[in-house]
């Protein structure tokens, strides 16, 4: 991690595009611009909550341990998302680790000035609370796949998911990199199982693979998978 002089333009993240005018000069003046290298820890889970991070451009996955050596990837963070705020809360220690998936540049704000923020800045408290519903929700439908969908089902979802999040670039892949061991810790299963599914999904015809790159061919034969799974 470094410190860097440019980065947000105070009209891009949740925060900037939510707060009233007159808080824009108090936020110029407290933030700080970070930048994360491909694989370098934004936080770490456990450690004690110093502030949130606001994501101005890259790609972070938040995750956390999962049994002996393994992890879940929660959640993937995009250009305007916020991380580090699921640490807010009585005990004020991260439960999730971050990570940059590629190059990162992250507007930091500490939690002293971010909780005088949620004082003056009404919108973005109603917007940043609707955000806890929404990802509450996400997480409980997540934990729900995970003891009842079968894993062919968590893939397809998964999938779908991250090519409405992300898009797709000029060539049809979904606009990220995954290896299949990030998509078998997104849905909750093993390297060799993740392999063995998207290798079927292959030769089905419903998705390509070009080294970490993906792109859904058939979207509607891989929501049905979703669907009959569910």
């Amino acid at each position: 991690m470094k410190k860097d002089k440019h980065g947000c333009d105070l009209q891009s993240c949740m925060l900037c595009t939510l707060c009233i005018p007159a808080w824009k000069p108090a936020l110029a003046a407290h933030r700080q611009h970070l930048t994360f290298k491909k694989g370098e820890l934004l936080f770490r889970e456990g450690e004690p909550v110093n502030g949130i991070y606001f994501v101005n451009a890259g790609k972070v996955k938040v995750h956390k341990h999962w049994g002996e050596g393994k992890e879940l990837i929660v959640r993937f963070a995009k250009d305007g998302d916020i991380v580090g705020h699921r640490g807010v809360g009585s005990e004020m220690v991260y439960p999730v680790s971050a990570t940059a998936l590629e190059a990162v540049n992250i507007c930091f704000i500490d939690m002293t000035f971010f909780q005088a923020t949620l004082k003056v800045n009404h919108d973005f408290l109603q917007a940043l609370m609707m955000f806890y519903a929404t990802e509450l929700q996400e997480s409980e439908k997540n934990m729900r796949n995970l003891v009842h969908m079968p894993v062919k089902g968590r893939i397809a979802h998964a999938l779908l998911n991250l090519q409405r999040k992300f898009g797709v670039n000029e060539e049809g892949y979904i606009n990220m990199t995954l290896s299949r061991q990030d998509i078998a810790s997104y849905t909750g299963t093993t390297y060799e199982t993740a392999f063995r599914i998207m290798s079927d999904l292959i030769q089905e015809h419903i998705i390509i693979i070009s080294g970490k790159s993906i792109a859904v061919k058939d979207p509607a034969r891989l929501a049905r998978l979703e669907l009959e799974a569910g």
